[in-house]
């Protein structure tokens, strides 16, 4: 029989991540245009006047962290729930305990952390509707997908979001710091640090999987001292250790930036092996079916205007039938996705165009195109000189549609494939002094 000591042993510890896991905003890492000095989310907290929100972020980044951090220095009841295993009787039944505690503590309202809140279908998100509403429990939901897509209206509408970000090198190597020199294990340890830098690319901004690897490393040595950490060392032991590594299903990041650059990069067969990963691992198959959409518009845009077009039938029909039949209709758009040729002018033109708006502020519109519904506009000249493009041969006038200080100003450039030459063309018999033949 183990003895008391060996019962308590260090192997009957919880994970590194676990062990460090913040329990004040000083010792939390990162988000400081969330929880700085001056912030929103501080504010709330030191004004006591807590509202519901949403942490909408990728993994390791601090979310269920922050929702307990918060709770507890505002002093609340504290219930969660994960969106994965739980169903409507769950909700209900956690919404009656928060109701009940609230009357008999007679606390403000307790919070409600909710992980993972995209995977909750529209019957479950109702359940939580009213309770919010009333202010019976205060929402914290987390999630990694954009909660537009996931969340309904009613619910988002009375809510917050607040954008998490990966973790940065500074705050990597603040948690490293810390776990070295603070935890129960590795303070006990000689530790020599060497080289970071893989270290932090395995973490990914990561600070769950940061712990991990460090802790996967330390255990490499099997009491062997001094513990040395270097790139190689680091390398070396999450190729033989991948499983542990990845114990968390976090791969599953790895996986989709794979299929969408096999997408882009036109290799169709890579793309398919990739769903079939995501599908054999049980990805949700509408979040797959969004990203065909946006690489539709992202990767190929008008070099194939019909890929938008099937992205968006598939998209409808996985919706329509489910799985296992969805598999079909989404490979189906995945080789023709990889298999079609590529522009990215539409994402690069938005884009110059976001950039000069923010650079130049809201330029006046010129008085030719401006609306003109009252006898005073009309008189200010709002809509004096405009030429109506039908009345003019070829459906084209020559008239500058740019605010004065922007005309010339050239946003989208035409690449090269079939379909963007024809539109080139076209613009080079138009605008031949912002399209010159080339």
């Amino acid at each position: 029989m183990a003895s008391k000591s060996e019962q308590t042993g260090p192997s009957l510890l919880p994970p590194l991540p676990e062990r460090m896991r913040p329990r004040t905003l000083e010792e939390y890492a990162g988000q400081k245009h969330l929880v700085g000095p001056g912030c929103i989310l501080r504010n709330m907290i030191e004004s006591g006047v807590l509202s519901s929100f949403i942490l909408w972020g990728p993994p390791g980044v601090g979310k269920t962290t922050l929702a307990h951090i918060i709770a507890e220095r505002m002093d609340r009841e504290f219930y969660t729930l994960s969106a994965v295993s739980a169903g409507v009787k769950d909700v209900r039944d956690v919404i009656d305990r928060a109701r009940g505690a609230s009357l008999f503590h007679q606390k403000a309202a307790p919070v409600l952390f909710i992980d993972e809140i995209h995977r909750f279908n529209k019957a479950q998100q109702d359940a939580l509707l009213g309770a919010v509403e009333s202010g019976t429990i205060v929402l914290i939901g987390a999630t990694t997908e954009n909660p537009s897509f996931e969340v309904i209206t009613p619910l988002l509408s009375r809510c917050q979001v607040f954008v998490l970000k990966s973790l940065d090198v500074a705050d990597l190597q603040i948690l490293l710091d810390r776990a070295v020199k603070e935890d129960v294990l590795l303070k006990e340890k000689t530790i020599e640090i060497r080289e970071t830098q893989a270290l932090f690319r395995y973490s990914g901004g990561d600070a769950r999987k940061l712990l991990n690897v460090l802790e996967i490393v330390v255990d490499s040595f099997a009491g062997r001292s001094p513990v040395i950490i270097d790139n190689k060392t680091v390398t070396d032991c999450i190729q033989e250790n991948m499983a542990i590594y990845d114990k968390d299903g976090e791969m599953h990041y790895d996986i989709i930036s794979a299929f969408i650059k096999s997408v882009r990069g036109s290799d169709p067969n890579a793309a398919v092996y990739y769903l079939a990963r995501m599908i054999d691992g049980g990805e949700d198959p509408l979040f797959i079916a969004r990203r065909l959409c946006i690489l539709s518009a992202e990767d190929i845009g008008l070099a194939n205007p019909n890929a938008m077009l099937l992205a968006n039938a598939c998209f409808e029909i996985v919706n329509r039938i489910g799985m296992p039949e969805g598999r079909i209709p989404l490979a189906e758009c995945t080789v023709y996705l990889a298999s079609s040729p590529k522009s990215n002018a539409s994402y690069l033109a938005i884009d110059k165009a976001l950039s000069y708006v923010k650079e130049t502020g809201n330029l006046p519109v010129p008085l030719p195109i401006r609306n003109a519904p009252t006898k005073l506009m009309e008189d200010l000249g709002y809509s004096d000189g405009y030429k109506y493009a039908h009345d003019f041969p070829g459906h084209f006038a020559d008239m500058e549609f740019l605010p004065s200080e922007a005309a010339g100003t050239v946003f989208y450039e035409p690449q090269e494939n079939r379909h963007e030459a024809a539109l080139r063309a076209y613009l080079e018999a138009c605008w031949p002094k912002y399209y010159p033949k080339k």
